[in-house]
């Protein structure tokens, strides 16, 4: 089941990967077609601007996408509501298909915003219908494979993507066209997968459609009688919904929110996505010749890793792993800067500076990563997980927009101490995980829920019952 519902993140990862070793060739189209409109070569600080505009629209797309999750998934239900967004992508993608032959570089960014709202839906969507699915003792290894799925989108983006693969003047945009494939077997093999009982259950009331859901889900009439209990007891202290005005307001959520706030944007800027978008370039100022199969060394990182966290994260627990990689993104941040500092003077550093990329990657996708997409749907009660995961989707489109779009200007205005920002975010991200978030491995999303409902407005890492340093 959930194979099929990670076919959009895979997407999403394709379309983040494969525009990092063209770079060059789509850019030389940009520059083209402006020079056939106005019989001059565009500014470089244009086309500069231009093409981190062209990087960042999808991700400011998602930042847009992610305010309709709530209605989306409440009104059409988690699995219906993916396969709704998947028009987006189909529409997206076919425009950027289309830009090379009408010669217009609006279409491909036009296309990328519009795969950019797809991403802010599904991304959300996923780990909704995921942890709605998935059993209790699986919930965590399952929604990691969201991630997965994700590193594995960019990875192979990033080798299609390759001058000696689609990367070419010939056939980039048959290469921007290639998410269309997993589209389309989404849509074939998604209708088959029954609907989150959960939701079925909580918010639509209809008690024996969920069970049913359960019934093909886990084939153990035990298993279903326990969960079903599960249900009727946090629907019992279900409201019938919240609004995003009582979201923000109700003392219970107040300690969720900060959390989800500060775990996200210290994932989001601490420079992973720097990395990811503008590697190539990273590699080729240090002067390495092949500096795209270095890319893709980062992409293979990124895979391996996140398949460690799919091991780890029900055995170490979400808290422990958050805290280990932010810690050692920060160290790689402080490292960053320093060998960046000195690479002109001591130009066999860059060595060192690949490893501690590669170190920078995998911390990442073993801990903030995976954990920061699916955290807010452990933290919440039905009612407000659906908003809970768009103000997530919110927070990590908006902060990756921000990355894409400011980081090569603001390389050019501080230099290496650009990293010492990503540094400082991931330290704050470290500190308040450490006193204030909950374990949440095992636990039931009522016995979470009813932490919350039952001592507001007392700090977290006071609760014994929520084994906070354990």
């Amino acid at each position: 089941m959930t194979s099929r519902a990670v076919f959009g993140s895979l997407q999403i990862g394709y379309h983040t990967g494969n525009v990092n070793s063209p770079a060059r060739i789509i850019e030389e189209f940009f520059n083209s077609t402006w020079k056939s409109r106005n019989n001059e070569s565009m500014p470089d600080h244009s086309l500069t601007f231009l093409w981190s505009l062209s990087v960042s629209i999808k991700d400011f797309g998602a930042l847009l996408g992610s305010l309709g999750v709530k209605d989306l998934a409440d009104s059409y239900g988690r699995r219906n509501s993916i396969l709704i967004a998947n028009a987006l992508s189909i529409v997206g993608a076919c425009l950027m298909f289309i830009s090379k032959a009408v010669e217009s570089f609006e279409v491909l960014i036009v296309g990328r915003l519009i795969f950019g709202l797809f991403c802010g839906l599904v991304m959300s969507l996923n780990p909704l219908y995921i942890q709605g699915v998935s059993p209790i003792n699986l919930r965590g290894a399952f929604a990691t494979l969201n991630q997965v799925s994700f590193a594995s989108g960019i990875l192979l983006g990033m080798v299609v993507g390759l001058e000696t693969v689609l990367g070419t003047e010939k056939y980039w945009a048959i290469m921007l066209s290639l998410s269309l494939i997993p589209a389309l077997l989404q849509c074939m093999s998604l209708p088959f997968c029954p609907e989150s009982p959960r939701y079925l259950f909580i918010n639509r009331r209809k008690e024996k459609e969920a069970e049913a859901a359960l019934r093909r889900l886990r084939r153990n009439p035990g298993k279903v009688m326990q969960e079903m209990e599960e249900m009727r007891e946090e629907a019992s202290h279900t409201e019938a919904g919240v609004t995003v005005r009582e979201f923000f307001i109700k003392r219970r959520y107040r300690q969720p929110i900060i959390l989800v706030l500060i775990i996200n944007l210290g994932s989001q800027l601490s420079g992973f996505n720097a990395i990811i978008n503008y590697s190539t370039k990273m590699f080729a100022k240090a002067k390495f010749e092949e500096a795209t199969y270095l890319t893709l060394g980062v992409g293979a990182i990124n895979v391996a890793f996140t398949i460690v966290a799919f091991f780890l994260v029900e055995r170490a627990g979400r808290r422990k792993l958050l805290l280990v990689g932010f810690l050692s993104v920060a160290l790689c941040n402080l490292l960053m800067t320093v060998t960046d500092s000195i690479m002109d003077t001591a130009p066999d550093i860059r060595s060192i500076q690949v490893l501690v990329i590669f170190f920078l990657i995998s911390a990442y996708e073993v801990g903030p990563g995976p954990i920061s997409w699916f955290i807010a749907a452990e933290l919440f009660d039905q009612p407000a997980r659906p908003i809970a995961m768009a103000f997530t989707s919110m927070l990590n489109w908006g902060g990756k927009f921000l990355l894409a779009l400011l980081f090569p200007p603001l390389l050019k205005l501080c230099g290496a101490y650009v990293y010492l920002i990503f540094m400082s975010m991931a330290l704050i991200a470290f500190t308040y995980t450490m006193f204030r978030l909950p374990e949440t491995k095992g636990r039931t999303f009522e016995d979470i829920a009813a932490e919350f409902r039952g001592t507001e407005g007392i700090p977290l890492h006071n609760k014994t019952t929520f084994n906070t340093f354990s």
